[in-house]
Formats: structure tokens, sequence, C-alpha cells
């Protein structure tokens, strides 16, 4: 082989990978998008609901435990609040699999590219 033929190999290899490095992240940056809309229109939602759903409670019992169905309503909300925070911590942390494929397809390019066998590191 060449040394002409081995470059316009190698070139068209590091094509392919940014290429599939661009695919992986307009993929990453759509997944978020969704997830961000997704995510407000349900707190909206959720929000609305238990603000009616609070009020509703503290009509009905407002004769007799008002104070207590406010404060127990605060307490769970509060609760929830907490959980949910707690929630979006974790899976912050946990981190994304942005670029995965990517960073497999050059460790196996490496590879190829030291004469090792497939399942080696």
């Amino acid at each position: 082989m060449s040394l002409r033929g081995l470059i316009a190999t190698a070139i068209g290899l590091l094509r392919t990978r940014l290429e599939l490095l661009a695919t992986e992240l307009e993929e990453e940056k759509l997944r978020l998008f969704s997830i961000v809309m997704y995510g407000a229109a349900a707190l909206f939602m959720f929000g609305a609901g238990l603000v009616l759903l609070a009020l509703f409670f503290v009509v009905l019992f407002w004769d007799s435990h008002r104070l207590l169905v406010m404060g127990g309503l605060t307490v769970m909300f509060v609760s929830c609040g907490c959980a949910a925070l707690w929630l979006a911590l974790r899976q912050v942390r946990a981190g994304s699999r942005l670029f995965s494929a990517s960073l497999a397809e050059l460790a196996q390019d490496r590879r190829a590219l030291q004469g090792r066998p497939e399942g080696e590191p």
C-alpha cells in the first residue's frame, strides 16, 4: 500500500469518526431539549393541579381544621420538592453517555492499527 493510499484511508476514517461525533452531539442536544420541554410542561401542569387541590382542601375544611390542613399540605409540598431535588441531583451525578459510541469506535481503531485482536484493550 502506498503512503498516499494510507493517508487517504486515515483521512476517510477520521472523517467518519467526526461525522459520528457530530451525530451523537446532535442526538444529545435533541434529547436534552425534549427533556427540558416535557419537564417544564409537566411541572406547570402538576403545579397548577396541586395548587388547586390544596385550595380545595383548605376550603373544604375551612370551618373545622383549616390550619391543620394548610400545615399538612405545606409539609407534603416541601417533602415532594426535596424528593424531586434529590432525584434530579442523582440524575446529574449519573452523567450521560455522550460520545460513548465514538470512543468505542476510536478504541477499536487504535487496537486495529496496533495489530491487536478485537477483545484486547
